[in-house]
């Protein structure tokens, strides 16, 4: 990773931002490298509630601008990505003591108009105790409403980023630290902590940190400058129980606090429920799902569903670090999910990210390179980016890929195929090359988890650890057991010697 020769860029931090800007810059012409100090959205981008949304909520808050770009990114989404980000219908039960009915009626009209909708359906009324979509919900609740947004596989999308940018020149390197930068006329000299505990040293002409919850710590730490701007760490936690409810709807469901909560059908058996808002003043990196955020997320639930989850059927809790702009906000669910972009230009730029959400990483990207584009002047974005790695589909229809795929590996579970078709889209073919019966694919981990997609995990996705691969690359670790977990583990150690 040495050089004396600069790149053009480079970036630190591996998560959705991180890898969406190195990615565009790539895409751009800039010769890119991107740091990221453990794995590939290994903190809050693999740790969010799986949407792609314009953020109905928003919309009180007067995030106009943002509603229209998150509602505009959804149909960019479904498009670069079809195998990762897919449309899911919401339930919006109608609670007669908190929003009235015709301020819901008026949130979905400017919903089903501001972003361009295209390819989602519009929002429609139901009657809860007629519409089978209504049977979880208690008798009580009458009335609802049914809405479109669309569910992403938030890491593999961060993945698909990274995969992007290597596969357009760039260099990624992950298990990587900044140690700290400093300013050598018009470019930067960057001490970097290479995975094996060595030190080395690159050069770049400019820098991004989008650290994430740590862009405050690269900021006043690794490159010892001021900050105008901070971060409000807000805690979101998420936990995962037997499902809920029969179907494919979602439901969004209002609380007294303000707040609300998703129940999501997930990973074919299960129901994901969150999410929280708590600040948090520790390490990002030391966070966990409380016993009482799990008791309140239970708790909300109940207020609506016949069967509400009990604390002792989670299987599954995770917590992730929202890196909000800081807005002086006292209520943690009031505080803006914009981004903003500080330029810092004493000489070579460094560019900070402060914020930001899943749904608006593209545009993001976008905004900050053209905030980088004086520094370059061959820099050329393409007007449209690029569809990301396994979304070669046909008319973006998975459907057809699928049906196509069970053809081809029509010896193999069509369980694994679909999957697997989710996972990896078009690239599924390196996983699988010609095997068609489950004695080609190796070793058997447990839950159809198979020595060749681990390898390829490996090999193209660098994935190193088990938690690398069961709970960010697949969620094969939720319907593992624990022996099954280690037995991955050992495996993993020993091809590493």
């Amino acid at each position: 990773m040495e050089t004396t020769q600069p790149y053009d860029l480079l970036v630190v931090g591996g998560g959705i931002n991180g890898t969406g800007i190195a990615s565009h810059a790539s895409q751009a012409g800039l010769k890119v490298l991107l740091l990221e100090q453990g794995d590939l959205a290994g903190a809050t981008s693999s740790a969010s509630s799986k949407l792609i949304h314009g953020g109905l909520r928003y919309l009180e808050q007067r995030e106009f601008r943002l509603v229209r770009e998150s509602l505009s990114e959804r149909e960019v989404l479904l498009s670069m990505a079809p195998h990762l980000v897919w449309p899911l219908a919401f339930v919006l039960p109608h609670h007669d003591g908190l929003r009235p009915a015709w301020l819901i009626r008026l949130g979905l009209f400017l919903y089903d108009h501001l972003g361009g909708r295209e390819r989602l359906p519009a929002s429609y009324g139901i009657n809860l105790r007629r519409h089978p979509w209504g049977g979880p919900i208690k008798p009580g609740f009458k009335r609802g409403f049914v809405y479109a947004d669309c569910w992403a596989d938030d890491a593999r999308l961060v993945v698909a980023n990274a995969m992007q940018c290597r596969e357009l020149g760039g260099t990624v390197r992950t298990r990587t630290r900044m140690l700290e930068a400093h300013r050598e006329g018009r470019q930067w000299r960057v001490s970097v902590q290479t995975p094996d505990g060595g030190t080395t040293t690159v050069y770049a002409r400019a820098l991004v940190n989008a650290a994430g919850p740590w862009v405050e710590r690269v900021l006043k730490g690794g490159l010892r400058l001021g900050a105008r701007d901070s971060v409000k760490l807000v805690k979101g936690s998420h936990i995962v129980v037997p499902a809920l409810h029969d179907g494919p709807q979602a439901f969004i469901l209002q609380h007294r606090d303000g707040r609300i909560a998703f129940v999501l059908p997930y990973e074919q058996g299960y129901s994901l429920i969150g999410t929280t808002d708590v600040v948090h003043h520790g390490e990002p990196g030391e966070v966990v799902c409380s016993d009482e955020e799990v008791s309140y997320l239970c708790q909300l639930v109940g207020e609506y569903f016949e069967r509400p989850p009990q604390p002792a059927e989670v299987l599954w809790r995770y917590a992730g670090v929202r890196p909000l702009y800081d807005d002086q906000s006292d209520n943690p669910s009031a505080i803006t999910r914009d981004y903003t972009l500080r330029l810092d230009q004493g000489g070579a730029p460094v560019l900070s990210v402060f914020g930001g959400k899943l749904t608006t990483y593209r545009q993001l990207a976008r905004h900050a390179l053209q905030h980088l584009k004086p520094y370059f002047e061959r820099m050329q974005l393409p007007a449209q980016s690029a569809v990301l790695p396994g979304g070669v589909m046909h008319g973006a229809d998975f459907e057809a890929f699928y049906q196509e795929a069970c053809v081809r590996y029509g010896g193999l579970p069509a369980s694994l195929v679909y999957r697997l078709a989710r996972q990896f889209g078009d690239r599924l073919v390196l996983v699988l090359g010609t095997a068609n019966s489950v004695a080609e694919l190796g070793r058997h981990f447990g839950a159809e988890l198979y020595e060749c997609e681990v390898r390829y995990l490996m090999r193209e996705e660098w994935a190193q650890t088990a938690d690398d691969i069961l709970w960010r690359r697949t969620k094969r670790g939720l319907h593992m057991t624990a022996p099954e977990r280690q037995g991955l583990a050992d495996w993993l150690l020993a091809q590493a010697g």
